[in-house]
């Protein structure tokens, strides 16, 4: 077991997972049998859904792709931002035993292709502002039904009218807790899919976490700003809330600084959930904090990237409310984090909860001592952990060994217990023999006043193996210069060894960034060459 303060767990049934689970019934059904009925279960910009409601929407559709085909173990499309009908479209297809799958609703077309040709959906919904790749690649693909939220096209359904029809009574399919669940596509243009899924188990063992982690208070609105179709947000935004009861608060766009700081103060988000990103953005903005009543909030976590010390220490005395940073993979979703049980220790992801077994592992899977940087992973008996990757094997094979899955981060632990993630092990590399740990040089690069953001790449050296290049965004308020550049250096020295300074420092207006917000250092390695 990892060092640190243990936490004593409040309920007997904590993480434990009968054999039969339907994670449609264990998010919705259960709501509605507690009572809940009347009360708000999403929130966005045209209004609020209630319990009641969006029971009654799933259960019409789930009767209404019942009519349609949709049985058991079919897998279905979902390529739409967040909304009700996103909602609505996932809890259906899991109350049939249907199996959603979830793509990013940006991907254009020669993205989208790869993924349909591994998953073969037969159906798709989306909405009609984001089917253009869907209806691009129908003819060359497996789906023959699409069903279209807030407008059609020809040979299309309208979501609209599926939902509108007489409800017919459909039972919840009896899924066993380890049967296959939904599907989170993480690929892009280059490269296999990589299709990853997850059981019904999964809500349990991982919303348990959740619960454990952050007590839930009645008055709750939650948002995270990135899509459902990523899982972090789908959990912490959509499944987690309505499983505590409590409300979703939804941003239907691509974060930004403004439209998340309109949102939490306009729905009184009371806990949100985004990236080191987006928090940056909000305090390079002046006086932000004073613009808007951010008074509802009564924490903030961040995931994603690391979020650095100086943005923790800026935002707390800004902001005021507690910002906790957490760790987690597509795989599973929360690894480790802060929270009110784990004060936070700046620079640290936090500390795993009771029952998820992770370790620092060296090549041969034997454990590191405290720390020594090593391989971070995941024990495969854990239930919240995802059951493979789709039709692939091979990969599968190739990350579960000797029990663990490795998750492919490089981490420590420290003499107290916390975890820090040195970054992603194909992102470290060496320079004149040494290793070199990317996010400890921009860690450091960032405690600087003028910087925004920071990241550091190889640029392959034929003397040295790689020269250590540092890309670098500047506040609004700094120019560049010469004189900054060596006072960024001079900095540096004094934090970090000397063969760890960069031996190039770059400005840019932004750096390339996914749609989840983490930097692309792929392209910033391509740039290089």
């Amino acid at each position: 077991m990892p060092p640190g303060t243990s936490i004593s767990i409040p309920w007997s049934t904590y993480r434990e997972v009968p054999d039969y689970l339907n994670l449609s019934a264990e998010v919705l059904d259960r709501q509605i049998q507690r009572g809940l009925g009347p009360r708000s279960a999403l929130v966005s910009e045209e209004g609020s859904v209630s319990y009641e409601t969006l029971s009654d929407w799933t259960n019409r559709l789930a009767s209404s792709l019942d009519s349609l085909g949709v049985s058991r173990g079919d897998l279905a499309l979902i390529c739409m931002p967040n909304s009700p009908e996103f909602a609505v479209s996932f809890l259906a297809l899991a109350k049939l035993g249907a199996v959603p799958v979830l793509v990013n609703s940006l991907l254009a077309a020669e993205e989208l292709k790869p993924v349909l040709d591994q998953a073969r959906p037969t159906v798709v919904i989306t909405e009609s502002s984001r089917a253009a790749a869907i209806r691009e690649v129908r003819p060359v693909s497996s789906l023959k039904t699409i069903i279209s939220a807030r407008g059609t096209k020809n040979n299309e359904i309208a979501f609209e009218s599926l939902v509108a029809k007489q409800k017919a009574d459909v039972p919840t399919a009896d899924t066993r807790s380890d049967d296959p669940a939904f599907i989170v596509y993480t690929s892009g243009t280059t490269g296999k899919p990589k299709g990853i899924v997850h059981a019904h188990r999964w809500i349990v063992a991982l919303g348990d976490l959740n619960r454990l982690r952050l007590a839930t208070l009645e008055n709750d609105v939650v948002m995270a700003t990135g899509e459902w179709s990523f899982i972090s947000a789908l959990g912490h935004n959509l499944l987690f809330p309505l499983r505590n009861g409590v409300t979703g608060a939804i941003l239907n766009e691509r974060a930004t600084a403004e439209n998340v700081l309109a949102a939490v103060a306009t729905r009184r988000v009371t806990v949100l959930y985004s990236v080191a990103t987006v928090y940056r953005r909000l305090l390079a903005m002046p006086g932000f904090e004073k613009r808007v009543d951010l008074g509802s909030l009564r924490c903030a976590h961040s995931t994603g990237e690391a979020l650095r010390e100086v943005t923790y220490h800026e935002w707390k005395s800004r902001v005021g409310c507690e910002l906790y940073e957490h760790y987690g993979v597509s795989e599973y979703q929360l690894v480790i984090g802060h929270g009110p049980q784990y004060p936070v220790k700046p620079g640290s992801v936090g500390k795993p909860l009771p029952g998820v077994e992770v370790g620092i592992l060296d090549d041969d899977c034997k454990s590191l001592p405290v720390g020594e940087l090593g391989q971070l992973a995941i024990s495969t008996e854990d239930p919240g952990l995802f059951l493979g990757y789709y039709k692939d094997r091979e990969r599968t094979e190739a990350a579960m060994r000797s029990g663990w899955y490795f998750t492919g981060d490089l981490a420590y632990q420290d003499e107290d217990g916390y975890f820090f993630i040195a970054g992603r092990r194909d992102d470290c590399f060496k320079s004149r023999g040494m290793f070199i740990s990317p996010a400890e040089i921009e860690n450091a690069l960032q405690r600087h006043p003028a910087i925004l953001e920071a990241a550091v790449v190889a640029q392959p050296d034929p003397e040295i193996g790689n020269r250590i290049r540092a890309v670098l965004v500047l506040r609004e308020s700094q120019t560049v210069s010469d004189h900054l550049a060596q006072s960024l250096k001079d900095s540096l020295r004094s934090q970090v060894a000397p063969f760890k300074v960069p031996h190039s420092i770059e400005f840019v207006d932004r750096l390339p960034k996914n749609a989840v917000g983490k930097i692309v250092r792929s392209a910033l390695t391509r740039q290089s060459k």
